[in-house]
């Protein structure tokens, strides 16, 4: 698993400046006010600081952004990176200036002297959030990032408060690691095997193999899995931090690992990027090793379908009709609408098995929600207005965009079929509210549910807010924090 950069706190120390290697980085009010180390720097640098942020140029930079001094005089660091912040920026803004940080430095050890800076935690939580690199199937080794020291006036207190967004950014990067593995490395079994690895942080973990979910009628999620020689699975990792008789929050993700499209073949062109198609169940390992790793005051259960789609003399056929684990049969009219056939299944069985208090799913459903919302939000289904509220919530709080979408039965009923209980698609009008329709079929009445189709988030053609271009981790911050919000105990 990348780890993220280590960052440590310190009491400020202005005496250090003149060695640190790497860059330096000071932070400046956008009114030009220089702080003490900021002071430091430009003494050192021949007022080099002080004619930056007095000249025209600094009136044009906004709160949050970077600029650099390059090699600068006086010093050993190869930089000073001057950032702009206001002083009251709130923990958003702050964690997107340290993003800005973590841009700038292209890797290289940073000393950030962040005295006036009120949310340094947050910051450095930005910095760590952006030096991500996927390097592990890469022949010659990957450059380290230098550790991040961050010099604060209490390290203690900013050490405390980064220690839970620590866990959040090995979460994040447990999930872009996913997501961005090739599908002949992240085969069903190695997904489980690394599944089964989280045991250390104290998740009870259960994988289910064909003949367990054949035994409880999973036909809907191993139909799709049929044509592979990747024997489909179910993960399930339990965590139990909050009372013991509460129900838990279920969290259900697609792992298809690698989706061909099935009969129903996709067009080559672009067809490398469907290994990014076990999205949603890289977001549910991610948020568990979040929750984990912070000892949340929750009970929280993430179960993770795992499959591949291939064509073959054994793959299902369009006009097959399947029968589910809750006894309802369907048409399969597209081979290439499986995702909602592994849910429907995997989110009966979290409610047969476990009885949640609600339901989150994700998956990398519909290429429809990418025409509606394209890259920058993920669609938000939902049967609960509290639910959906606080889910929203959250992820606005931390940056992570996310839309509501409709739901209702002119919908509902596109899915009608001639043969069966229902048809897996309902043409291409309204095509990822129809596939949250289908999906609503396996939600018992009364239990709260959201699904989150996150096709457009997941994994993307160019730098998002936190993340270069690739695999996002989007979701894994909204999650943790709809369940400090929502599901944890004092």
């Amino acid at each position: 698993m990348t780890l993220p950069v280590a960052v440590h706190f310190f009491e400020t120390d202005i005496e250090e400046i003149a060695k640190a290697a790497g860059r330096v980085v000071v932070v400046v009010t956008p009114d030009g006010k220089l702080d003490t180390a900021a002071r430091r720097v430009n003494r050192l640098c021949k007022g080099a600081v002080k004619r930056f942020v007095e000249s025209d140029s600094w009136t044009k930079v906004k709160s949050g952004q970077v600029k650099t001094l390059a090699w600068p005089a006086g010093i050993e660091a190869e930089a000073v990176d001057v950032l702009c912040l206001e002083r009251n920026a709130d923990a958003l803004d702050t964690r997107k200036a340290g993003v800005e940080i973590a841009k700038a430095a292209g890797g290289a050890e940073l000393l950030i002297m962040a005295g006036q800076v009120k949310r340094a935690a947050e910051l450095a939580f930005g910095v760590a959030l952006r030096t991500y690199e996927f390097t592990d199937r890469k022949s010659r080794d990957a450059k380290d990032c230098g550790d991040v020291r961050v010099m604060v006036s209490d390290p203690h207190a900013a050490e405390a408060t980064f220690e839970p967004l620590a866990a959040v950014a090995e979460g994040v990067f447990l999930t872009r690691d996913l997501i961005s593995e090739p599908a002949n490395y992240l085969t069903t079994t190695e997904f489980a095997n690394r599944v089964q690895g989280m045991d250390d942080l104290g998740l009870k973990i259960t994988i289910l193999d064909e003949d367990e979910m054949q035994a409880l009628g999973m036909g809907a999620l191993l139909s799709v899995g049929h044509g592979s020689a990747s024997p489909s699975k179910l993960a399930v990792m339990e965590w139990q931090g909050g009372a013991k008789d509460a129900a838990p929050l279920a969290l259900v993700g697609k792992g298809v690992v690698f989706d061909t499209g099935g009969i129903s073949l996709k067009p080559a062109a672009g067809m490398e990027d469907m290994t990014m198609d076990m999205g949603g169940a890289g977001v549910v390992c991610g948020t568990m090793h979040a929750l984990a790793r912070r000892k949340a005051k929750a009970n929280v259960v993430g179960l993770v379908g795992l499959v591949e789609n291939m064509p073959s003399d054994r793959a299902t056929r369009p006009g097959d009709v399947v029968t589910s684990m809750k006894g309802d049969t369907i048409e399969v009219i597209n081979t290439d609408a499986e995702g909602r056939m592994v849910l429907a299944d995997v989110l009966w069985y979290a409610q047969e098995t476990y009885k949640p208090s609600a339901i989150v799913d994700l998956a990398t459903l519909t290429g429809a929600i990418i025409i509606g919302l394209g890259h920058e939000k993920a669609g938000v289904f939902s049967n609960d207005d509290a639910l959906c509220g606080g889910m929203l919530k959250a992820a606005e709080t931390e940056g992570e965009g996310a839309w509501r979408m409709p739901l209702a039965q002119a919908y509902e009923d596109m899915l009608k079929s001639d043969i069966a209980d229902m048809k897996n698609v309902g043409g291409r009008p309204a095509g990822s509210i129809t596939a949250a329709q289908f999906l609503q079929r396996f939600v018992q009445d009364g239990v709260p549910w959201i699904h989150l189709d996150i096709a457009g988030v997941a994994h993307v053609k160019s730098p998002t807010t936190y993340a270069p271009k690739g695999a996002s981790g989007w979701g894994v911050m909204a999650l943790n924090r709809l369940v400090a919000q929502r599901f944890e105990t004092d």
